[in-house]
């Protein structure tokens, strides 16, 4: 929150609801064997595949947000319990493609379908997945994801070069 208000501000709400709901899926798709992060990976696999895509490693840490390196790991993981291959890609040695197995693709289906009830209940107060409200809500956040963050550049004299 910020230091001179006792209303919360944005930044500090969105990283709430971040929380809020990473715990709701975590609980969600726990029976089923899936954290919150393997869970974004194998929906959004599944996603891609239905799409007629095998991306790339590094394509789906670019769908996803998370970092190339975390994708690497999740997907080690997630390869030991069967959910997925991984296979050099034959036109660039360097990449890593990514497919569900039958059974993850099994997997996939069941999270997806619990995420989807659970995102319907937390998305009630503003009439539920298909509601106006939601829709609205959905283009501001898009709005703000699509922001491009630039590094920042320093200011202060401190930084900068002295000269003689």
């Amino acid at each position: 929150m910020s230091q001179g208000s006792s209303s919360p501000t944005p930044g500090f709400l969105v990283w709430r609801l971040a929380n809020k709901w990473r715990v709701a899926v975590d609980r969600a798709v726990a029976p089923l064997g899936l954290t919150h992060a393997q869970y974004v990976v194998v929906a959004s696999l599944h996603g891609m595949q239905r799409a007629g895509e095998r991306p790339s490693q590094r394509r789906l840490a670019d769908h996803t947000g998370l970092e190339a390196l975390y994708v690497s790991k999740l997907a080690r993981a997630l390869e030991s319990a069967d959910l997925l291959e991984r296979a050099r890609d034959p036109r660039d040695p360097r990449a890593v493609q990514l497919a569900l197995t039958e059974h993850g693709e099994t997997v996939a289906r069941q999270a997806v379908a619990v995420v989807q009830g659970l995102l319907q209940q937390l998305l009630e107060p503003l009439g539920g997945l298909d509601a106006p409200r939601t829709r609205a809500f959905t283009d501001e956040l898009t709005t703000l994801l699509d922001v491009p963050l630039a590094p920042p550049v320093p200011d202060d004299q401190s930084t900068r070069r002295r000269r003689p």
